[in-house]
């Protein structure tokens, strides 16, 4: 059996490897900033509804707040403006990783140019929609600021998970009567304020969304839901108890869950419930 010496070996195996270490990274360029002082640096922020479109002025938009970690020093707050964005583009459009989502066609964000003189941790946090306090949502982020760059584009995405649940009928301050027959009808819609409906980008076809009549905190009664499309609002008939049953009233919750991302929103009213039978008046 013939031998091959193994210095010769080693030595080609170690060309390799500093052949390979000696390529150049023509794609790393250092920045173009002076060494020292500080350097404006642009941020833009967007805040989007989980699985949806955009916190836009329909909404009321989104509060942003960054924060310096090391500090506790807000260095620039304000509220998110402009539309929800493209829906063909965010929700149908295939995406490469590097590629922008909520950019390429006009969205809202919070663009601001902090003045940085070292990297700086900061806490990005947010909050809305701002038009339903119901809804309120907050999340948060913490990341890297490095002074004279730039994020942009997309810039820092922030998601808030939830739906806009909101009671339509029987109105907030309606007065129910004892044994009577009434219809619930409530709306769901994401917190970018885009309809839930059977069959859409939010297909109500795979989210729990149901209503229950409670008296004090417990259920008596859960309802199933179903779409109406002339009042784009879901609806059910329930029963109102006696009146002597509830002295208290009544409350109506509706709930909207989807396990699989994780979005649930609620809604709740309490309602008098009065007598059942008319009061007697003279002269009729």
């Amino acid at each position: 059996m013939t031998r091959f010496p193994l210095a010769p070996v080693r030595l080609l195996a170690s060309l390799s490897l500093l052949s390979c270490l000696s390529i150049p990274a023509h794609s790393q360029t250092l920045p173009n900033i002076p060494l020292n002082g500080p350097q404006p640096t642009t941020v833009l922020v967007r805040v989007v509804a989980h699985g949806a479109m955009v916190l836009g002025r329909e909404v009321g938009g989104a509060r942003v707040t960054i924060t310096d970690v090391a500090t506790g020093q807000i260095l620039a707050t304000g509220i998110q403006q402009g539309e929800a964005g493209d829906q063909n583009q965010i929700m149908r459009t295939p995406h490469m990783m590097e590629e922008p989502i909520y950019s390429s066609r006009p969205s809202a964000a919070l663009t601001t140019t902090l003045q940085l003189q070292q990297p700086t941790l900061v806490e990005i946090s947010a909050e809305g929609p701002i038009a339903y306090p119901h809804a309120m949502q907050k999340t948060s982020k913490t990341l890297l600021l490095i002074p004279g760059q730039d994020l942009t584009q997309d810039g820092i995405v922030l998601h808030l998970y939830g739906y806009l649940v909101q009671i339509e009928r029987p109105k907030p301050h309606d007065a129910l009567i004892g044994k009577d027959d009434v219809k619930l009808r409530a709306s769901v819609r994401t917190l970018s304020g885009s309809l839930v409906r059977p069959h859409g980008d939010w297909d109500s076809r795979k989210i729990r969304i149901y209503g229950e009549v409670l008296i004090g905190d417990r259920v008596i009664e859960r309802l199933q839901l179903f779409y109406d499309e002339g009042s784009r609002t879901f609806e059910a008939p329930f029963f109102v108890p006696p009146s002597k049953e509830v002295p208290e009233g009544i409350r109506l919750r509706v709930i909207a869950t989807d396990l699989a991302t994780g979005n649930t929103g609620m809604d709740q009213v309490n309602y008098p419930v009065m007598s059942e039978q008319l009061p007697f008046r003279q002269g009729r």
